[in-house]
């Protein structure tokens, strides 16, 4: 598949603050692409220089075929943004709201009803549509922002950030409704500090750290590139936490991960199988009786954090 957000060597400065340094991204055509990283990163840079909202001060970026610095008429003509907070007036209803926004982007009067409706219907918001915004749900409010950015069927739809705030519930109904327009071929660029959500709905994913893409791929692959398999066993006895931590340590090379409270041991292992057969073996030699034993993958959350360093400065400094 072409990549149809492309960009190259980004810089961008605030200042005496370095906001993005030489970034590189590729986005591939109808997939969901995560945008990670910790506060500061410079994940709402980017998205506002290829939404045009920002000049680089160098590197280029392109959007849909075009140039977003030489070009920005066309590239805001093939892209929709729904940002961090949603933009719906809470006083109009949600037909009103999606009619207003269209004769906004310029759509006849009958066009923009037409696909208010249109997108009431896809959004799951007909039955509500015609009740005032104020009264939807925290979900609903968002899902109707995401209708609002999809008014003229964009090629790229910029997300910063849905689902900050969202109760578990809205989350959701959030992540189908992005699924949704992902399969139905719209290309989607998401940033989302929630591990989770990236896990969950992208194809793949960047890791800003110090505005620079430290990481690319798909969710899995980081995982098994950068955390590897782990090895969890409990024991039934606290008084043999130091002889099984001994006995993992001579199976996996390195000492694991003790919580005392819990009995827990963990280690890194790269032979999955053969560890697990190795460790059983190994705490009956020394009569360590296990309650229980597990292979794991580790969580984007655990690989997140061993790509990033935190920032202490708000990412709002960098915008």
């Amino acid at each position: 598949m072409r990549s149809v957000v492309v960009a190259e060597g980004l810089r961008k400065r605030f200042g005496a603050t370095v906001a993005l340094d030489g970034l590189d991204l590729a986005v591939r055509a109808g997939t969901v692409h995560g945008l990670l990283g910790p506060n500061g990163a410079g994940k709402s840079t980017t998205v506002r220089i290829l939404a045009t909202l920002a000049r680089p001060d160098g590197g280029r970026a392109e959007v849909a075929g075009h140039d977003a610095v030489r070009e920005p008429g066309r590239v805001r003509a093939r892209i929709g943004l729904v940002g961090q907070h949603t933009a719906v007036d809470e006083v109009l209803s949600g037909r009103r709201n999606l009619v207003m926004f269209g004769r906004l982007a310029h759509l006849s009067r009958r066009a923009a009803r037409r696909r208010a409706d249109e997108l009431l219907e896809t959004f799951g918001l007909a039955d509500a549509a015609d009740r005032p915004a104020g009264t939807y749900s925290g979900g609903m409010r968002r899902r109707l922002d995401l209708a609002a950015g999809m008014l003229l069927a964009p090629d790229v739809l910029f997300l910063d950030e849905p689902t900050t705030g969202l109760d578990p519930r809205s989350r959701a109904e959030v992540w189908t409704a992005v699924r949704e327009l992902a399969d139905g071929g719209t290309t989607v660029l998401l940033t989302t500090q929630y591990l989770e959500e990236a896990d969950r709905l992208a194809d793949a994913v960047s890791v800003i750290d110090r505005g620079r893409v430290v990481a690319s791929g798909t969710p899995e692959g980081l995982k098994a590139e950068f955390g590897g398999d782990r090895l969890d066993v409990v024991i039934a006895d606290p008084g043999d936490l130091a002889a099984a931590s001994a006995a993992l340590e001579r199976v996996t090379g390195v000492p694991p991960e003790a919580d005392a409270d819990a009995l827990r041991l963990s280690a890194p292992v790269a032979d999955r199988v053969g560890a697990l057969a190795g460790v059983l073996r190994a705490l009956d030699d020394v009569h360590v009786t296990v309650a229980d034993i597990g292979l794991r993958r580790p969580t984007l959350d655990e690989v997140f954090l061993r790509l990033t360093d935190r920032s202490e400065q708000p990412e709002e400094a960098l915008r």
